[in-house]
């Protein structure tokens, strides 16, 4: 044991000095661990995941495939602490990062220094949670991880404040403290904004000081010196946090947006600023797009022999550019399809090359534009969603075009499709007076709807949703009813569009679909449970829907004191205090149908019964509408919706369509391609 003891601290030494680090030993109080990376060619790092050490020395943390984590630590414990139950000792760390985004506009996840516990982070989650945590222990003081974050998503369930941030975090990815990235001027202490996604080189200093527990976080330029002023200041003592010993590295991880991670050189050490990073010596960045040709041409040949071998050229390269231009993705398989494929050209040339000015919205799975086509001068609404796997396309784009023979008065008209590259195009009916929500909210100069429109929507959309349940030739679920999928045509009657969610099975027979795919404040309690959607999951949302036109509010709203409140159970408590009509949209200032507004209020109550069995079939709810049948009397053991704490406990955001964390898009259904638009 005595030998063993001894020889450890040599061992160490030996393992850590090789040709890309410089190390200095000692574990005491007094001594200093250090050790610098100028590129780590011949390093040894502990890696997993898409982790990686190209041969130029670059350490590639992510490589552009979606939805993946990769890790990289410096493979020897590091020992924090002078003495056992000592407190954590002061220490810096320096590296040079850059991010390459396949779409530069778009942002992507993005990196964190961090120390943990142990390098095993199998059970963290790639995207937001940036291979640190997951959706059950995110924040968890068992944790015993610090990260500085640099973080190019905003994700609202963290409470980001942008998506080009610096933050500290402590055990989960909710920042303690965080700054929009950039860095002070030394000069005139003015702020300097950087963008992170820029595919530039960077720089970043983590500093920890023990005497007054306050950990900085600074981000300059490459070449430029070490602000003075930090970026990012948090007092926390991290004595509380870190275990004796505890692994530092980087962390990175994918979403649906391409990109590609790099650490380029790191420096760390204990009890002292970080050793300088040879910026000399740093490997170079890879290029993402193709590599420049030569602007060196050799003209060997006459005056006239040169311009006619120019002039072809220029020919050529127009010709084959505007080929690109309007390349598509066609295979055999899609011949049955004909009807239904719009070509890329006459959707490039309906939206203006999809031009902002014609944006009419955007989701996190795609932008919708106004068009106009060509040749019959109508109205369309082209939805562009990035797709990168072929797996089950043939599957989805036939319920595609399934769903686009299915022709009703209040269901928005899904044209055709359109595949080209990364993409998927769908086409759509154009709905002139927009979605049905921003006349709810009333948004800007939007006029707000009277209650006999409101009334008439209502029975509009429930027709449609009983077209698609139950007069079909098929049983279609949308799973996606909601006031910003509820379209007005010129005469203001109400139209249910968007099925990029829907599912299609035969009657008589049981829906396959096991995934939890939606809005929250529509999800019926059975779904969130099973993540089995079926007609009456659809007659749940339909009755958070006639309550949200009632009463003019959110599905989840806020309480007079802050807290977030389901606005079914809102109503459900003023029926059981008689007040029921008290829950009407107050702007309406009392011009409106009493027996009405009461009948949609009940109903909404109704459609929304936790239990499945007590809701009514659509064909029940138009017997309602219509006056053909009274409305059935609600028990009083009717219980409390409140599913708010449940679906916050399973990590699922209020305000965004759910979708269970994959590491892999698959393309086999409509549900996962599209959000609502």
């Amino acid at each position: 044991m005595e030998v063993a003891c001894f020889l450890l601290p040599v061992v160490l030494v030996l393992y850590w000095l090789n040709p890309a680090a410089a190390v200095g030993g000692g574990g005491g109080g007094d001594g200093q661990d250090q050790f610098v990376f100028s590129g780590f060619a011949g390093s040894n790092l502990t890696l997993d995941g898409t982790a990686t050490v190209t041969a130029s020395g670059l350490l590639e943390l992510t490589n552009g495939s979606s939805q993946l984590k990769g890790h990289a630590f410096f493979p020897v414990p590091l020992h924090f602490r002078a003495s056992p139950g000592g407190t954590v000792r002061s220490f810096s760390a320096s590296f040079v990062f850059a991010i390459l985004s396949t779409y530069p506009s778009l942002s992507c996840h993005g990196i964190a220094f961090a120390v943990t516990p142990s390098t095993d982070l199998t059970s963290a989650l790639a995207a937001q949670y940036m291979g640190l945590a997951n959706i059950d222990d995110n924040g968890n003081a068992t944790n015993h991880f610090f990260a500085a974050e640099i973080d190019t998503m905003q994700n609202v369930e963290f409470q980001d404040i942008n998506n080009n941030h610096v933050g500290v975090d402590i055990n989960g990815l909710r920042s303690m403290e965080a700054h929009e990235a950039g860095y002070y001027d030394d000069r005139n202490g003015s702020f300097h904004g950087m963008n992170l996604i820029s595919g530039e080189m960077m720089q970043a200093w983590v500093e920890y000081d023990s005497d007054v527990a306050r950990i900085n976080v600074t981000i300059a330029p490459i070449g430029m010196s070490k602000p003075v002023r930090p970026l990012v200041s948090a007092a926390y003592n991290l004595s509380d946090v870190l275990v004796e010993p505890s692994y530092a590295g980087f962390s990175s991880a994918t979403g649906p947006i391409n990109s590609r991670h790099y650490i380029l050189g790191w420096s760390f050490a204990m009890n002292g600023p970080a050793p300088a990073i040879d910026i000399a010596k740093l490997p170079k960045l890879p290029r993402l797009g193709p590599k420049p040709r030569s602007k060196v041409l050799e003209i060997l040949l006459p005056i006239a022999t040169a311009a006619f071998i120019i002039t072809l050229g220029i020919l050529a390269v127009a010709l084959v550019r505007r080929r690109m231009r309007y390349a598509e993705l066609r295979e055999d398989w899609e011949d049955e399809f004909g009807p239904h494929r719009f070509s890329y050209k006459d959707l490039f040339h309906a939206t203006d090359g999809f031009k902002d000015n014609h944006l009419l919205g955007e989701g996190g799975f795609g932008r919708v534009y106004k068009g106009v086509l060509s040749t019959s001068k109508s109205e369309v609404a082209v939805k562009k969603v990035s797709h990168e796997s072929r797996q089950g396309m043939k599957e989805f784009v036939a319920e595609v075009v399934s769903i686009g023979r299915i022709r009703h008065r209040n269901l928005v008209q899904l044209l055709g499709y359109c595949r080209r590259k990364g993409e998927l195009l769908l086409v759509y009916d154009y709905m002139p007076n927009g979605s049905l929500d921003k006349y709810l909210s009333c948004k800007g100069e939007t006029p707000m709807l009277d209650w006999a429109q409101r009334f008439r929507i209502v029975k509009g959309v429930a027709s449609g949703l009983l077209y698609l349940h139950e007069k079909w030739d098929k049983v279609v679920i949308h799973r996606d009813i909601k006031a910003s999928n509820v379209l007005l045509d010129k005469e203001m009657n109400g139209r249910l569009g968007d099925f990029g969610l829907a599912r299609l099975h035969d009657h008589g027979t049981d829906p396959q679909t096991t995934h939890m795919v939606g809005t929250m404040g529509y999800l019926a309690p059975e779904l969130v449970r099973t993540g089995k959607a079926s007609p009456l999951t659809d007659v749940f949302a339909f009755g958070t829907f006639l309550l949200e036109v009632a009463c003019g509010q959110r599905p989840i709203m806020e309480d007079p004191q802050g807290d977030q409140l389901l606005l079914v159970d809102w109503v459900l408590e003023h029926w059981h205090n008689g007040t029921l009509l008290e829950t009407v949209d107050t702007r309406l200032q009392g011009n409106y149908n009493t027996d009405e507004a009461c009948l949609v209020l009940r109903l909404g109550l109704l459609c929304s019964h936790p239990s499945a069995n007590a809701r009514p079939s659509m064909q029940q709810v138009m017997d309602y509408l219509d006056g053909d049948a009274p409305v059935p009397e609600l028990a009083s053991t009717h219980l409390s919706f409140n599913m708010l704490a449940l679906l916050q406990n399973k990590g699922l955001d209020p305000y965004v369509a759910a979708y269970p964390p994959s590491s892999k898009m698959s393309f086999g259904t409509v549900s996962d391609i599209s959000g609502g638009r």
